[in-house]
């Protein structure tokens, strides 16, 4: 047995590629499906493409499904310096929901309410401002 890859559905596909790219991760693969109507595209970390998140567009919409999408926990990836990524997330506009206290777990979420947990490299690093007095917004 052996990992594939974790997919989350999508419903704006250009803006949830965009989310994944302020994270560092890039296009490895696309499969487009007139018959079924959908396209999955498949983003990795640099140099990690056996670690592919699948994002799942269906280009009818998805009528019907949760629409928290809470139902399969989170995706997490392993940073270099969390306060960079996160500050890279928050200039974009996305907010960070579970800010970088301890210098070492943050949590945000996609365009389409996906938790993604951030965790720095290597464990903690010295917590610092403004990540160190800023409060939890939402859930994760």
């Amino acid at each position: 047995m052996r990992y594939l890859h974790t997919m989350v559905r999508v419903e704006n596909l250009e803006a949830s590629m965009a989310f994944y790219e302020l994270l560092g991760l890039e296009e490895i693969r696309r499969h487009e499906s007139e018959q079924g109507r959908f396209t999955l595209v498949f983003m990795a970390p640099p140099g990690h493409h056996e670690c592919p998140l699948e994002l799942t567009y269906n280009w009818d919409g998805d009528e019907g499904l949760p629409s928290d999408s809470r139902h399969f926990g989170h995706v997490a990836y392993e940073v270099e310096d969390i306060y960079q990524v996160c500050e890279t997330l928050k200039q974009a506009g996305v907010v960070i929901n579970r800010p970088p206290r301890d210098g070492r777990m943050a949590f945000v979420r996609s365009p389409d309410n996906i938790s993604i947990e951030l965790l720095q490299k290597g464990g903690a690093i010295e917590p610092r401002e403004p990540w160190l007095s800023m409060q939890n917004t939402g859930h994760w």
